[in-house]
């Protein structure tokens, strides 16, 4: 590693320190980190360039630095830090990652715990929702296509190549399912956009995420996608 790699991976080190309370502070505020009662929700943030992650539990004090380099999650790992290094291990483009979900979120288990692209932002940003997973274990087939939120034994899982990208998209999944779940709960039917929409929406999506990983690669954090 030479000094200026060195020097640009500290910096971005230092980029995420500093963005993890009010990252945390806005995604609760906003009602998208878990209700009370439910599981231990919990957000991290990749570090750039290293296979390594800033992560800790909603309420903790600080954020912890865990390492799944060259190994498994080790068992000594708490609550389920291991998913999140499972799925940054599988989305080399993500940067970001909350697990918990708003009260709208949490209900898309009762409704076949997906939803359908009904909204041009959604397709935009969030993608294709894969379908829900049971276990760590079924977490590839779910990110397979690129979405940025699943569920995951219940729980909303939204993922982000940047901080500020992950509290959007955490923000407009709640308001997707809000509007999806009262639609569903009263009989509606909720129509996908049109097909060559979410296919233009989606190849959008593809490039900011190749982008992302070619900045990760660097030990650089990802450039906030701009405009649609």
């Amino acid at each position: 590693m030479t000094r200026s790699t060195a020097s640009t991976m500290s910096l971005a080190a230092s980029e995420l320190d500093a963005a993890w309370w009010p990252l945390f502070e806005r995604l609760q505020a906003r009602g998208v980190m878990g209700e009370a009662g439910q599981r231990s929700a919990s957000l991290s943030l990749r570090l750039p360039g290293e296979k390594a992650m800033w992560w800790n539990s909603a309420g903790a004090c600080m954020p912890r630095c865990f390492s799944w380099q060259g190994v498994n999650a080790p068992a000594a790992w708490p609550d389920d830090a291991d998913t999140h290094a499972a799925l940054y291990q599988l989305r080399p483009d993500v940067g970001a990652i909350a697990i918990g979900g708003g009260p709208f979120g949490l209900c898309l288990s009762e409704f076949g715990g997906a939803m359908p692209t009904a909204f041009d932002e959604q397709a935009r940003h969030l993608g294709r929702m894969g379908p829900p997973a049971d276990d760590v274990s079924e977490l590839g087939r779910a990110v397979a296509g690129g979405g940025n939120a699943l569920l995951l034994q219940g729980r909303v899982v939204c993922l982000g190549s940047t901080a500020t990208r992950l509290a959007l998209n955490a923000e407009l999944f709640e308001k997707c399912a809000k509007a999806f779940v009262l639609a569903a709960a009263t009989g509606g039917k909720v129509r996908p956009l049109p097909w060559w929409v979410r296919r233009i929406a989606n190849g959008r999506l593809m490039k900011d995420e190749q982008k992302a990983i070619a900045r990760f690669a660097q030990g650089l954090l990802p450039e906030e996608a701009k405009g649609y």
